[in-house]
């Protein structure tokens, strides 16, 4: 069963997903002509691969605990820690522990979204 994307005006729900979390999958929450925003989840160990996406963003740690490494080093991120990274910037993520982020992108109209490798 698909998750519907909120509206405008729809109250969505980012509190930590406690015992539900290793059933639950990454999905957009929504997503507008310059911004999206997904609930990320990670399993101790799962890794994103190195990546550029052409707009800002902020990954914000719900629970759990994770490694990002971006321009600035490795950096760990817990419950209620935030980091920002500039579009077109290198960046990839590992999962030390069980865990769900709050991804916002900001969507460059004329880069078309691309994500690069």
């Amino acid at each position: 069963m698909a998750i519907s994307h909120a509206l405008s005006g729809d109250v969505i729900d980012v509190q930590p997903l406690g015992a539900a979390l290793v059933t639950t999958r990454t999905h957009a929450l929504f997503k507008s002509g310059d911004l999206e925003v997904i609930r990320v989840v990670l399993l101790a160990g799962d890794e994103t691969p190195a990546h550029v996406v052409a707009g800002a963003i902020t990954l914000q740690c719900i629970e759990g605990r994770i490694s990002f490494t971006c321009a600035a080093g490795v950096r760990q991120l817990a419950a209620g820690q935030l980091i920002h990274v500039s579009g077109d910037e290198m960046h990839a993520l590992r999962s030390i522990e069980d865990a769900s982020l709050l991804l916002t992108i900001a969507l460059k109209k004329d880069a078309h979204n691309a994500v690069k490798a």
